[in-house]
């Protein structure tokens, strides 16, 4: 159950609502005036909640819970529990998605703005933001209407945020244009100057980062990561991605729409990623390669040369998939064949 502390549930709603929304077929023997108050997890939910079946290694959880409706693929449907409501769905995941956010819809905004706020008087506030406590807006700062600046977030000079978009607690951004509809967490640094310099015998010499950083509509950017900006050309990332808490992307970086990044991971400079790139955890890439669509990179992977399209690979260094799991069999098998290190 979520905590009351932290959200509030917007119950009840009928099983039919429910149904209407998320686009799921109502088993017929349920009753579609029935009253689900909340969403739960399969081992934890009772009579009055609404639970979802997505992994067949729930099913013994789903065979024993006592959630009165349950959002479920058609295929699992026979093994529910007596008694309980199906909400048959061809994805279940998604589906439950829309209906725990019809019970936890976002929370109203706070218009206004905190008294200790620093606003340079050139910046450009849209109707309906909210900034919090110890804010800090530059000169020539643009941001648009319907925005929420966290408490202590810093908005350099020159920067442009767009409609609806949220800038976490502590964030930092300078030298970047950020797109509607964005989610930028806590801690986040963005357009901060990219690794870049000169090294040789004369020693380290740094090259100006004269680029900035683009955000389109909809990019996620998760807690303590930064984004750097361009050298010359920009860093950009495409709409719809998301990007995890403690990831790096460094100067010129390209990402297309609708990547996903997941902790820990790192992409150096100038490497550019197609639309709907998976980076998963602790993996990292390195520069001036091109990552083509709907590539996976699994995770702690090193990835030092050119990713094909929809190719899935791991290892360091990075190769098909396949072939990395073949060479774990080989290398298991040659360990059980020298026996244990005392032998």
């Amino acid at each position: 159950m979520a905590d009351p502390r932290f959200f509030r549930a917007a119950g009840p709603l009928t099983l039919r609502e429910i149904a209407r929304l998320a686009s799921a077929e109502l088993d017929g023997a349920a009753d579609p005036a029935r009253p689900m108050k909340d969403v739960a997890p399969l081992e934890a939910a009772g009579e009055d909640d609404v639970s979802f079946l997505d992994n067949r290694r729930y099913l013994d959880a789903f065979r024993s819970s006592k959630a009165g409706a349950c959002v479920v693929a058609p295929e699992y449907a026979e093994q529910a529990p007596k008694g309980m409501a199906l909400l048959k769905a061809a994805k279940p995941y998604r589906a439950y998605a829309l209906v725990a956010r019809a019970f936890y819809p976002p929370s109203p905004r706070q218009e206004g703005r905190h008294q200790t706020a620093v606003v340079d008087p050139t910046a450009q506030i849209g109707s309906g933001t909210a900034i919090g406590p110890g804010v800090v807006i530059g000169a020539r700062a643009e941001i648009g209407p319907d925005c929420l600046i966290g408490a202590n977030a810093v908005i350099a000079d020159g920067v442009v945020i767009g409609a609806g978009t949220d800038i976490g607690a502590n964030a930092f951004l300078t030298h970047c244009l950020i797109g509607a509809r964005c989610q930028i967490h806590a801690g986040v640094c963005i357009g901060n100057r990219g690794f870049g310099f000169a090294m040789d015998a004369d020693g380290i010499l740094d090259v100006p980062q004269l680029g900035r950083v683009i955000l389109e509509d909809d990019v996620e950017v998760g807690a303590n990561s930064t984004i750097d900006r361009g050298a010359g050309p920009d860093t950009m990332v495409g709409a719809g991605s998301k990007i995890d808490n403690l990831v790096q992307i460094g100067h010129n970086v390209r990402l297309g729409r609708q990547c996903v990044l997941v902790a820990q991971s790192g992409i150096a400079g100038s490497t550019k990623l197609e639309d709907h790139v998976v980076v998963a955890a602790q993996a990292g890439v390195a520069g001036h390669l091109r990552i083509g669509k709907g590539a996976q990179l699994a995770a702690k992977s090193g990835v030092m040369r050119d990713v094909p399209p929809g190719l899935a690979v791991g290892g360091a260094p990075a190769m098909p998939l396949r072939e990395f799991f073949r060479l774990c069999t080989i290398w298991q098998r040659q360990l059980k064949a020298r026996g244990k290190p005392d032998d």
